[in-house]
């Protein structure tokens, strides 16, 4: 499938998906947001992939934040629709079953901070920067940024960070929590295969229970985590994988996985 603001380039099981809109520092507009969703639900089912490789085109920008003309016609309504539009797009991302993994390999700002926090880890160049800066043109982040960051850097740090609007570089994001890794900025997507690699030498079916159970058990009181991780559980040790993994421990040898 070919996309206008977007490339895709599939290989060893990894997809990589590249916002293309250098012009524009890969702000997306809802052509793009729209191509966005499109992309992950082909990825959800192509039994091709296993994982993917989330960056942005050039050197300067991961995602500089929304389109900025795209809002400035938008009233009350307008903007409701737009922050849903976005919420349902990114919500789309988190909930894919194989790792997602953000190249951030530059500014990821606004809206473009929003779409890295809906991935599953991030990897950073050592020029990346992380911000949400909506407040210094009178507006809130409304991608899930207000809800995502706070549950990863914490309160404080998240509050800082929207009411100041002042960006941070990659080694403070990396400090607090936001990005993985921080590397070089030619080692970016090499460093970000080898993680996505790492995660793939494991069983498929017990990656997809590992992100549905952080994904869906930090939403639950402790207790009924606790009894979705149980149920998880179950299922996992059901499949030919889990079976295979166990023979392959006792019998002291790589274990062969097929995704059953």
């Amino acid at each position: 499938m070919t996309y206008t603001n977007l490339l895709v380039d599939i290989s060893e099981a990894i997809a990589l998906v590249t916002l293309n809109r250098p012009e524009k520092l890969n702000a997306y507009d809802r052509e793009t947001l729209l191509e966005l969703e499109g992309c992950f639900a082909a990825l959800e089912t192509d039994p091709g992939v296993r994982a993917v490789i989330l960056t942005g085109a050039g050197e300067k920008a991961f995602v500089a934040g929304a389109d900025i003309a795209c809002l400035a016609s938008l009233a009350a309504a307008g903007g409701r629709e737009w922050a849903r539009l976005g919420q349902r797009v990114f919500a789309r991302i988190e909930r894919l079953s194989k790792p997602v993994i953000a190249a951030v390999n530059g500014y990821a700002l606004g809206g473009g901070l929003e779409l890295a926090l809906a991935c599953h880890m991030r990897v950073a160049s050592e020029a990346a920067r992380f911000g949400l800066p909506e407040v210094k043109i009178g507006l809130i982040p409304g991608n899930g940024g207000t809800q995502r960051l706070p549950r990863l850097v914490g309160k404080g740090r998240a509050l800082e960070m929207m009411l100041t609007g002042e960006p941070i570089p990659a080694a403070e994001a990396w400090r607090i929590g936001l990005v993985n890794q921080v590397v070089p900025g030619a080692e970016l997507i090499p460093a970000a295969r080898a993680l996505a690699g790492k995660i793939l030498a494991n069983a498929p079916a017990a990656i997809a229970f590992c992100l549905e159970a952080v994904r869906e058990g930090s939403e639950m009181p402790l207790p009924a985590a606790f009894e979705f991780e149980a149920a998880l559980s179950g299922l996992v040790m059901g499949t030919e994988d889990a079976h295979e993994g166990v023979r392959a421990f006792l019998e002291k040898r790589r274990p062969v996985f097929r995704g059953r």
